[in-house]
C-alpha cells in the first residue's frame, strides 16, 4: 500500500497539528502502523504505534501525554495529533505499515516494514 502524510507546518510553541497518513489499499487492515520521526541531523526516532483495531497504542516518553495516535480503518487513514507541541518536536514525521499482521512493533528497523510513507515536516518555533 501507498502511504502518504500530510497535516505538517510551522507552529508556535504549545500549538496543536493532526498529522495525517493516507493508505491506497485496505492492505493496512490487518497490520499495526506507526509513526516515527527524524529530527534535522538525527536518527530515526519511533514515535507511536497502534493495533490494527486501534485498541491498543504505545508511545514514546518523549511524547506521551501529547501525542495521540488513532486510525480509521473504513478510510484506510492513520492519525497523530500533535498537542503541546514543544521546538524539539522539530523533526519530518514518516507513517510506517509494520510488515507482519497483527504484530505490534515499536522500533525504527526497516526491516519491521514493508511501506513508509514520503514524510510531512513539522516546525516548532519558540
Amino acid at each position: 500500500a501507498q502511504l502518504v502524510e500530510s497535516g505538517g507546518g510551522s507552529v508556535q510553541s504549545g500549538d496543536s497539528l493532526t498529522l495525517t497518513c493516507a493508505a491506497s489499499t485496505s492492505a493496512t487492515h490487518i497490520v499495526c502502523m506507526t509513526w516515527v520521526r527524524q529530527a534535522p541531523g538525527k536518527g530515526l526516532e519511533w514515535v507511536s504505534s497502534i493495533s490494527v483495531r486501534g485498541g491498543t497504542t504505545r508511545y514514546a516518553d518523549a511524547v506521551q501525554g501529547r501525542f495521540t495516535i488513532s486510525r480509521d480503518n473504513e478510510k484506510n487513514t492513520l492519525y497523530l495529533q500533535l498537542d503541546s507541541l514543544k521546538p524539539e518536536d522539530t523533526a519530518m514525521y514518516y507513517c510506517a505499515k509494520v510488515k507482519a499482521p497483527y504484530k505490534m512493533v515499536t522500533t525504527t528497523q526497516r526491516d519491521d516494514y514493508d511501506g513508509w510513507g514520503q514524510g510531512t515536516q513539522v516546525t516548532v518555533s519558540s
